[in-house]
């Protein structure tokens, strides 16, 4: 059974230390205690509130067959003759766009922008990711 740490599972969730604290002690994700007495949460537990919080991600899209949705805001923006790339910052995530100049130019797409990436692809690796490594942080 894989436990996290408070800080692990922020990370994971790409919010704050004390968020994670906030939401335990309001009930809304459980959380027990090691052997050391630190607090630690369930990864099915967590997988599953992370889940559900993303159930709706963007309440003002219309039907769309993608699922993997980024809000994000724009950070950089070069365009030339015909193409352009758009790099969004989506939490701890960047990504980056290849477009048209005339659809950067549509979407009135500029640094500062809030922007959803939206990602259709038909190839998905997952790699399974090493331990995160204490950096000495309280888990609570």
């Amino acid at each position: 059974m894989t436990m996290f740490r408070i800080g692990e599972a922020a990370d994971l969730l790409g919010v704050s230390s004390d968020t994670i604290r906030r939401w335990v002690d309001a009930g809304r994700l459980t959380a027990g205690r090691d052997e050391h007495g630190h607090r630690v949460i369930d990864g099915v537990d967590l997988a599953a509130f992370a889940r559900a919080q993303a159930a709706d991600p963007d309440a003002g899209t219309e039907f769309s067959s993608a699922r993997n949705r980024l809000r994000g805001i724009v950070v950089d923006v070069r365009k030339d003759t015909v193409m352009a790339q758009v790099d969004i910052q989506a939490g701890p995530f960047r990504v980056v766009s290849l477009m048209s100049r005339e659809a950067v130019d549509e979407l009135d797409l500029r640094v500062g922008s809030v922007a959803v990436a939206v990602i259709k692809s038909t190839t998905v690796v997952v790699e399974r990711a090493a331990p995160a490594p204490n950096r000495g942080r309280s888990g609570g």
